[in-house]
């Protein structure tokens, strides 16, 4: 979308509409661009098109966005946001899930303004949304797992490692940015868009990898319903959260994976110990809670085991240092921006279509930074568990003891 083409009347309507908001007064304006006000007047008319660099100037003495000057009136669908916390009703709480949810809608309309920049068309191919039938949640939750691993090409028994980049070349936008350590993440689908998430930066890889799953479950089987969803212990669950929460656990560890995977460390020592539960959990990328009760959903370790885990009063921080597992390298999943925005804010920028200063701006960060993004692209061309476990406890101790009583 090039800057001539760029609708006269809306123009002339955001620019009053921003004087007016920044108490200017035309007068004001006209001197400010060092033209008469008749002259002025006919820009705010829409009988005269701006020249770019008094667009800028606009901009600067408006104290708003070039870019918001810029786009149409078009705004993206309401944010819905689904969010996943703890039940916190404080006027401060509620601030902060208002503030997640502006950051988001902040997200989306700069990536719909990119896109139609370099007229690039949304991703709109989306899978069908499932219906919950009558009977166990886990079961159709796990059945709807299995599906979507083998639309993805994914297999029956390997973790997936690169979760965010295998969501968002199906269409899903993924940003990570940082939340009140309270909220996990929040999610909107906008029809002619797509489906994002924003997941909170503060928290684990493992609880990130958790929420991410856990909302594209809510995308499956209610992308269309608003409102907040709460976790609060002794509630019980809605069925979508149940749905969400079983579906995660299927996506992330798949049955038949985590039998071959148990299986053999049982064949290997004769027993199924602590130490190779913080393996087992290392080697899916979650969290220890999260393969316990996967686990015991399976009837693989008796039920209570995450239980008696939590009862002592060793920290799972030192379990896993115990048993040689090394903290995960950097990745991808903390960059705050799907890959695909990134590209798009540099085409835009190598085509002339915004400013380095712009292109900083929609990155959020220095110019410098943008710079060695653009050279970077032209090169290229917790889990669920909601809670900070303290699992006296042995690596040794088998977890298969009770079971053969």
């Amino acid at each position: 979308m090039k800057y001539d083409s760029i609708d006269l009347t809306g123009l002339a309507h955001r620019l009053v509409a921003a004087r007016k908001a920044a108490n200017v007064t035309q007068d004001a304006a006209a001197k400010y661009l060092n033209m008469s006000r008749p002259t002025f007047i006919g820009i705010e008319k829409g009988m005269r098109r701006p020249r770019p660099e008094e667009l800028v100037k606009l901009a600067e003495l408006y104290k708003v966005p070039l870019n918001k000057l810029l786009r149409d009136d078009s705004r993206p669908a309401q944010v819905r946001p689904h969010l996943r916390s703890v039940v916190d009703m404080s006027p401060e709480g509620l601030r902060e899930r208002e503030e997640a949810v502006a950051l988001l809608s902040a997200y989306i309309d700069d990536y719909q303004y990119l896109e139609k920049l370099v007229e690039a068309k949304a991703i709109t191919q989306f899978p069908l949304p499932v219906r919950i039938p009558p009977g166990p949640i886990e079961r159709f939750a796990e059945h709807c797992a299995q599906e979507e691993r083998a639309r993805f090409n994914l297999g029956a028994h390997q973790p997936i490692y690169p979760l965010r980049s295998v969501l968002e070349e199906a269409g899903v936008h993924i940003f990570i940015d940082k939340l009140d350590s309270k909220l996990a993440g929040l999610y909107v689908f906008v029809p002619e868009f797509g489906y994002c998430i924003l997941v909170n930066r503060v928290h684990r890889r493992e609880r990130r990898r958790w929420t991410i799953a856990h909302e594209y479950g809510h995308f499956l089987a209610d992308r269309d319903r608003p409102g907040v969803d709460f976790l609060r212990p002794m509630q019980r669950k809605s069925e979508g959260e149940r749905f969400a929460d079983s579906f995660a656990a299927a996506f992330l560890m798949p049955e038949a994976g985590i039998h071959r995977r148990f299986y053999e460390e049982v064949e290997r020592s004769g027993d199924f110990k602590v130490g190779d539960l913080c393996r087992m959990a290392d080697y899916f990328a979650v969290s220890l809670m999260a393969m316990a009760l996967r686990l015991e959903s399976l009837g693989l370790i008796p039920r209570g085991s995450w239980d008696q885990i939590c009862e002592s009063r060793v920290p799972v921080r030192h379990l896993k240092q115990e048993a040689g597992i090394q903290p995960p390298q950097d990745d991808d999943s903390l960059d705050p921006y799907p890959k695909r925005y990134k590209l798009l804010a540099v085409q835009a920028f190598v085509d002339e279509k915004i400013t380095e200063g712009q292109l900083a701006k929609f990155l959020r960060c220095s110019r410098i930074q943008a710079r060695e993004i653009v050279a970077q692209y032209s090169e290229t061309a917790d889990d669920g568990d909601g809670i900070q476990s303290l699992v006296p406890l042995s690596l040794t101790d088998s977890l298969l003891a009770d079971a053969a009583k």
